[in-house]
C-alpha cells in the first residue's frame, strides 16, 4: 500500500497544509490558535458553557478556564452567569472579538479557495460531496458503536 496516497494520510497532509496557511494569516490578527478556536466556536455557539466548550475544543477543563480568563483580561469575551444555574458561566463575545471572529471567516474562505484553486468546480463539489459522505458514515458507525456499548 502506497500511504503517500493512503485517505488518513491524504486528508491529514491537506488538512495539516490548510492548517498552516490559515495560521499564518490569523496570527496578524494577534490570536494564537487556541484563541481563534474559542473565538470561532464563541460565533457559531455563543452562550456555551465553558465545560461544553472544554469538550467541543478536546482541552481539559482548566486549561480552557485559564485561557478565557486571559482572553477575558484582554476584552475579547465575557462570561454571564446562568440564569438558572448560579454554578454555569455561558460565554459571549465582545464586540472586538466579533470584529476577528469576521476576519477569520474571511480568512477561512481565502484559505479553502486557494486550495480548491487546484480542481476544477465539478471537481471540487465532488471532494466535498464525498467528504460529507465519508464524515456522515462515520458518524453513523459510532452511534451504532455506542448503542451496541450500551446494549452490552
Amino acid at each position: 500500500m502506497d500511504h503517500q496516497r493512503s485517505l488518513g494520510f491524504l486528508m491529514h497532509d491537506v488538512a495539516s497544509r490548510m492548517r498552516y496557511r490559515f495560521d499564518a494569516r490569523a496570527r496578524a490578527l494577534g490570536v494564537t490558535r487556541q484563541q481563534w478556536r474559542v473565538i470561532f466556536w464563541l460565533a457559531r455557539t455563543p452562550g456555551v458553557t465553558q465545560a461544553e466548550l472544554a469538550d467541543t475544543l478536546e482541552v481539559e477543563r482548566i486549561t480552557l478556564c485559564r485561557m478565557i480568563d486571559r482572553m477575558a483580561e484582554a476584552g475579547l469575551v465575557e462570561r454571564r452567569a446562568d440564569p438558572s444555574d448560579r454554578r454555569v458561566w455561558r460565554l459571549h463575545l465582545l464586540p472586538e472579538a466579533v470584529r476577528i471572529a469576521d476576519k477569520l471567516a474571511e480568512i477561512g474562505a481565502e484559505v479553502e479557495r486557494e486550495a480548491l484553486a487546484a480542481l476544477s468546480p465539478e471537481a471540487a463539489d465532488i471532494v466535498i460531496d464525498s467528504l460529507e459522505r465519508l464524515r456522515n458514515g462515520l458518524r453513523h458507525r459510532e452511534t451504532e458503536a455506542v448503542g451496541q456499548r450500551e446494549i452490552a
